[in-house]
């Protein structure tokens, strides 16, 4: 398990067997990912996760800290995966192109944690379930609008755009793009699009999204 920089845990967390920690977290991002934050129950974690609600209780004070913390938890992976392509020394494009590819190895191979991205993209009700998605976007923003300035000042890309409104509409595209493979809703709306059975492959999505994107941003 990767260190989890914002945690809501107790300190009793930290200190059992590694296995344990990681089948209680994925349990909860797997309830929480399928269920929803209102509908997911503490004793439904416990169970499938072999452990006793009281001892649950020795872990988080309450089913809202559990939620942060998987929520932290993919937070870390997507800020780790993002941070790391940004930092490559590569053209805006190459760039574009490698992170489109780990959506779609990372959205097949962390399938709930997309879920759980869409879980809380979607509230609207609970201050803490929106505080935790401003924090989400707020991750690729930054990111997404660097890349796109600093592409501007080498000339990869044209001028006349705004910089964080492109970095909005791109990542627009890379979410659904991401939710497209995991959520089951926008499989079946991604599948009414593919009459001949075309996105099956990955180099044709890949190929495809990278033309959609040149052809907004005139790269070079």
């Amino acid at each position: 398990m990767t260190e989890l920089i914002n945690h809501s845990y107790k300190p009793t967390f930290d200190n059992i067997p590694k296995e344990k920690r990681e089948r209680i977290l994925a349990v909860a991002t797997n309830e929480f990912a399928n269920n929803g934050f209102e509908n997911t129950s503490i004793y439904r974690i416990a169970k499938r996760a072999k452990i006793s609600v009281g001892s649950l209780y020795k872990y988080f004070d309450s089913k809202d800290d559990i939620f942060i913390t998987v929520v932290h938890m993919g937070l870390h992976k997507l800020e780790e995966l993002l941070t790391e392509l940004y930092k490559k020394d590569e053209d805006v494009i190459i760039k574009v192109e490698r992170i489109i590819r780990e959506i779609i190895y990372f959205s097949r191979k962390h399938p709930d944690l997309i879920k759980l991205y869409a879980v809380v993209t979607a509230s609207k009700s609970s201050p803490l379930l929106v505080s935790v998605a401003q924090k989400m976007e707020a991750i690729s923003a930054q990111i997404y609008t660097q890349a796109i300035l600093e592409g501007q000042k080498t000339g990869d890309v044209r001028e006349d755009i705004d910089p964080a409104f492109f970095a909005f509409m791109l990542d627009s595209i890379f979410m659904s793009l991401q939710f497209s493979y995991a959520c089951d809703y926008y499989k079946k709306r991604y599948a009414i699009y593919d009459e001949e059975g075309k996105f099956s492959s990955d180099e044709f999505v890949v190929e495809q999204t990278l033309k959609f994107i040149k052809a907004a941003f005139n790269f070079k």
